[in-house]
C-alpha cells in the first residue's frame, strides 16, 4: 500500500527500511523522500515505522538467542 503518494513510498518500502537498520525517522525521509512535500503521510508513516522496528528488534533478538 502507498503511504507517502508524492513520492511513492510503499509500507513495503518502510519495512525494508527497519529490516536494514534505519533506526530514526529522520533517516528514513533522507533514504525514501517520505514526507518532504505535502506532509500527510507522516502521521501514518511514523505508526508503521515503529511497528516495523519492533518487529525487526525482536528478529534481532531471536536470532542472537539461537
Amino acid at each position: 500500500m502507498y503511504v507517502c503518494i508524492c513520492k511513492r513510498v510503499t509500507d513495503k518500502d518502510i519495512v525494508n527500511a527497519a529490516e536494514q537498520g534505519v533506526t530514526r525517522m529522520s533517516q528514513l525521509k533522507e533514504c525514501t523522500g517520505l514526507a518532504s512535500q505535502c506532509g500527510k503521510c507522516a502521521r501514518d508513516a511514523k505508526n508503521i515505522f515503529r511497528e516495523a522496528k519492533e518487529q525487526a528488534r525482536q528478529m534481532n533478538d531471536l536470532f542472537h538467542m539461537a
